[in-house]
């Protein structure tokens, strides 16, 4: 963030003297969150049609505490590692419910 310009035309801040615009938050910003109706509807397909096969061996790794192992596979299945770790931690959650359950 640039600081309070001075309106003098050499130093550290130089430049012409603007207000700042308030920028509107961008739709792709909001995208990613959690919504009541969207969360519904990826539970019931979930419920629907179960995991993955890759996710079926990643919850097996999983119940196997080979976490490190999970990532890796859950890596190489989805492409980039922030990816992996949300779905690593999806299905851990997914685990911990059904022994809540249990």
């Amino acid at each position: 963030m640039a600081a309070q310009r001075t309106g003098i035309i050499a130093g550290e801040n130089a430049g012409h003297i603007t207000t700042r615009r308030e920028v509107k938050p961008r739709v792709a910003n909001r995208k990613a969150l959690p919504n009541k109706k969207t969360r519904f509807v990826k539970d019931l397909i979930r419920e629907v049609s179960g995991f993955a096969p890759y996710e079926r061996r990643i919850l097996e790794l999983l119940k196997n505490s080979k976490d490190k192992r999970a990532r890796k596979l859950a890596k190489k299945r989805l492409g980039t590692f922030g990816r992996a770790k949300s779905k690593v931690d999806e299905l851990s959650n997914v685990i911990a419910e059904s022994r809540r359950h249990h």
